[in-house]
């Protein structure tokens, strides 16, 4: 509701960002890494995700050739191509740890998937956080970030202030909704339960749950104010989180260790809570 002229027309992750929707640009930055296997985990107006995949227009996004009068084009490139995506009715008021769940049938199989909100946009280096749970041989691994607040951080004592600053400077941080998932996290996930509160808390307790640090790029969609700066980002003409369309820079030997760590396995499947 917080997002004004949207909210009541479609989902937020199909809120468009230029002519694409978010989720779009979400997809687009896991493909870039390799993850092509999405699990759409519908609700609200989950109706406007199937049709607009259903009537996905490639060129709109990328260059192509015309011919014959507009009777023939051939794409020079392509968006989603190699994409795999399973659309599943998760139900309309599920919250996240019930969608999850219904969607635990589709991940058979697999030993680790990839997971998301669906509200966020980032530039994360994703090989990293990947590799970073492998590592350490736990279940769960959340992105932790400083949050995006314009809100000031007050300390006192007996009513006197003794301290006022900016909260991005205060030390807090929050989860920023992209998730790495051993399968062994639906043990930890009962019926009903929302995701960070009970099964985390488990996880918790078992010591099985990495906050990965990222300070680099993150923004949540969460208010009017906040797709204002996603616009103006996107208006740059470089937006942060289209990590497809920048040069690869030569690894340095910490990143290309991740990147071979990445690769040994194949590409996680990617569970987005639409």
């Amino acid at each position: 509701m917080r997002l004004r002229d949207y909210a009541e027309n479609i989902p937020k992750p199909m809120v468009p960002i230029g002519y694409r929707p978010v989720i779009w640009h979400l997809m687009r930055y896991y493909a870039h890494f390799g993850h092509t296997d999405f699990v759409l985990c519908l609700g609200y107006r989950g109706d406007l995700v199937k049709e607009y995949f259903l009537n996905y227009e490639e060129c709109v996004s990328n260059d192509f050739v015309l011919s014959d009068g507009g009777r023939h084009r051939v794409l020079i490139n392509s968006d989603i191509e190699d994409w795999r995506i399973t659309f599943v009715d998760t139900g309309l008021n599920s919250n996240i740890g019930e969608r999850l769940k219904a969607v635990e049938r589709h991940l058979a199989g697999e030993k680790m998937f990839l997971a998301n909100y669906a509200d966020g946009l980032t530039d994360l280096p994703l090989p990293a956080q990947i590799a970073d749970l492998r590592d350490r041989d736990k279940i769960a691994s959340f992105l932790c970030v400083k949050p995006n607040l314009s809100y000031h951080f007050v300390a006192s004592h007996q009513g006197v202030v003794t301290a006022f600053r900016d909260i991005a400077h205060s030390g807090l941080r929050v989860n920023g909704g992209f998730f790495v998932f051993k399968a062994e996290i639906f043990e930890y996930l009962r019926a009903g339960e929302e995701l960070v509160l009970e099964p985390f808390q488990r996880l918790l307790e078992a010591r099985q749950l990495v906050a990965y640090e990222y300070d680099g790029f993150w923004l949540p969609m969460d208010t009017a104010k906040d797709k204002k700066r996603i616009d103006d980002l996107y208006e740059s003409g470089n937006p942060p989180w289209q990590v497809w369309k920048k040069p690869r820079a030569i690894p340095d030997m910490l990143t290309d260790s991740l990147l071979l760590a990445d690769s040994a396995v194949p590409a996680a499947p990617l569970v987005i809570s639409a």
